[in-house]
């Protein structure tokens, strides 16, 4: 709420809101908002107003600050085996195994097949995990791939064309051999698909079956050096970051934001 005589029972001085958000302190907080570097709720603020740390919208130098100090964000990487899931009824080993006494519950954006393996993002921030899956936000998924080889240039412009699958149509946004040796080929792509095992069944389609599988980034979120099996929590740049891809895809869009429920949709 973007008022300094805002009364609502979460209202917070702005300054105490980007101070505890870890921004800068309070007295540098104050020299951001008068120097007119703050806006709330698309709106530019102004020293003395008040702010809900939970339901208003708060950018700093356009980059969106998350007050909510309920929310949480992490990344992990799933190892090969583990199900994308927090509990499986089958008894096999799921990624809930893997986040230790974490007091707060998140659900995975998204899922990887057992097969698969690398980046997965969780979160108890249903709005932007809702982004991050709808496939109108176009949010794209980095990939390396290990296949049989060798592999013929032809491969990579097919894919890239665009494929026709049993459920339509699928295309990769980018496609490079990084590395070919003698019957071992790897390569990078992209692509902003979240079908059931999509990456799998487009190399299946052209011949060449995928031996490994290991997502490397979602958007501007990278795997890095993160072990298998570990987690982190995403630091305030790489949640802006996310914010900013998909308010910049989504702008004009009318979606209906759902809370946070466990997702169905597949990405692999």
């Amino acid at each position: 709420m973007n008022s300094a005589d805002a009364m609502t029972e979460g209202a917070e001085r702005l300054q105490k809101i980007l101070a505890q958000s870890g921004v800068a302190s309070r007295r540098a907080s104050e020299e951001l908002i008068a120097a007119r570097r703050v806006t709330v709720n698309g709106k530019v603020a102004k020293l003395g107003d008040k702010a809900d740390p939970i339901s208003d919208v708060i950018h700093v130098d356009g980059q969106r600050i998350v007050t909510d100090t309920n929310l949480v964000y992490l990344a992990m990487n799933k190892p090969r085996g583990v199900v994308s899931t927090m509990a499986d009824d089958k008894g096999r080993e799921a990624v809930a195994d893997y986040l230790g006494n974490l007091n707060t519950r998140v659900y995975h954006v998204g899922r990887l097949d057992a097969d698969s393996e690398g980046l997965l993002l969780l979160t108890n921030d249903g709005g932007l995990a809702h982004k991050l899956m709808h496939p109108s936000y176009e949010v794209p998924k980095t990939y390396l791939v290990e296949l049989i080889g060798p592999l013929p240039r032809v491969v990579g412009r097919e894919l890239m064309a665009g494929v026709q699958l049993e459920d339509g149509f699928a295309k990769l946004d980018d496609y490079r051999l990084k590395q070919a040796i003698d019957k071992q080929a790897l390569v990078e792509v992209v692509l902003h698909e979240g079908r059931n095992r999509i990456v799998r069944r487009m190399f299946d389609h052209v011949g060449f079956p995928v031996q490994r599988l290991v997502r490397t980034a979602i958007g501007p979120i990278k795997l890095g050096d993160l072990k298998a099996g570990r987690h982190r929590r995403l630091n305030p740049g790489e949640v802006a970051a996310l914010f900013k891809i998909t308010d910049r895809k989504g702008r004009g869009q009318a979606e209906v934001i759902q809370e946070a429920e466990e997702p169905e949709a597949y990405e692999d």
